[in-house]
């Protein structure tokens, strides 16, 4: 029961008020970060603000953000895809060995180059669809088993290319990173768009509101009317679509395929994702947030960069990040983190 006080007036729901305040300003919380990197970036390089540089920070981050998109969903639920970097590699490799001919390292059935691209986005949802049903339908863990995939597929890339790198490739394999669209390559477009639909599907629409309550409470979603299973299983497969167009954008970002492509690519996501507000425990954070932590990377790593900062050294700082918010993140909720 709630408390009447004189006048009638009940006191029940005060807090849900600020709590949905609080929890829109934490869309927010990294762009004053995000303002002070870049005002550091002016500092440090003049050509930091440059629109040749902007564009590239913008390019060089469309791949991850489609990894991001793809691993945030997934962390909504409360499950987690470890395999996604190597979806990155092998994805787009399996569909230009199958292009390329014999003599560039290729299987040489030289199928048309429209064949091969198609095949990309079918092998990261048929690996999401592995993924999910060893998760979901056998209930497995999903550390285990993802990492187990990570490891398979990291091998396969490496025996498939015999450890070379992929270059003799048709132009329409760079072309989604190559071909620009008001000065802005195709990929940022298809990484803004995908973000767009995304957020607008996790607010507006039921589907979204189902990955929440799956997140959140898989049983009582599943009391509630929401099939759970079908649910998740199809975001494992969105996440290895979105893996596997991430893939295609870096291989034309890059201008080849190597062996190791996507390697350790799943600690920046897991970064740009846990500092950008997705809770690890599922049924937390927006596509906003999410953005916003791809951004703030992107911009460390440029600015790392033109300050001629060691590569080996960036990963050391991305893991310093992702320490910082956790800890932000511990002291904003008030919550212990599991």
């Amino acid at each position: 029961m709630t408390d009447m006080p004189a006048g009638g007036r009940t006191r029940a729901a005060v807090p849900a008020a600020p709590a949905a305040t609080l929890r829109r300003m934490r869309e927010f919380a990294l762009v004053p970060a995000l303002v002070a990197m870049i005002v550091l970036g002016a500092v440090v390089n003049d050509s930091f603000l440059t629109k040749q540089n902007i564009i590239s920070i913008l390019g060089a981050s469309a791949a991850l953000a489609l990894v991001v998109l793809g691993e945030s969903l997934i962390l909504i639920t409360g499950k987690f895809d470890l395999s996604l970097e190597s979806t990155v590699g092998i994805a787009p490799a399996l569909g230009a060995l199958l292009v390329i001919p014999a003599a560039s390292a290729g299987f040489g059935t030289e199928l048309p180059t429209a064949v091969g691209l198609l095949v990309i986005p079918l092998v990261g949802a048929a690996l999401g669809a592995l993924n999910g049903f060893l998760v979901v339908r056998l209930r497995l863990n999903a550390f285990i088993v993802t990492l187990a995939m990570l490891i398979v597929l990291r091998g396969l890339l490496v025996g498939a290319t015999e450890g070379k790198t992929l270059f003799d490739m048709p132009d329409a394999f760079f072309a989604i990173a190559t071909t620009t669209f008001l000065e802005l390559p195709l990929s940022v477009w298809i990484a803004a768009a995908a973000f767009g639909a995304a957020g607008f599907v996790l607010r507006y629409h039921r589907l979204g509101r189902a990955l929440y309550a799956i997140g959140g409470n898989a049983e009582a979603a599943r009391a509630a009317g929401v099939r759970v299973e079908r649910v998740t299983f199809a975001v494992f497969v969105v996440g290895g679509v979105l893996a596997a167009v991430a893939g295609l954008v870096l291989t034309g970002y890059v201008g080849a395929i190597n062996a190791g492509q996507g390697q350790n690519m799943i600690f920046t996501v897991m970064a740009a994702a846990v500092i950008g507000g997705i809770g690890m425990d599922g049924g937390k954070g927006t596509m906003t947030g999410a953005l916003t932590g791809v951004l703030l990377l992107g911009v460390v790593q440029n600015l790392l960069t033109l300050a001629q900062v060691p590569s080996f050294w960036i990963q050391a700082i991305y893991g310093g990040i992702i320490l910082f918010a956790l800890m932000i993140a511990r002291v904003t909720s008030g919550r212990a983190q599991d």
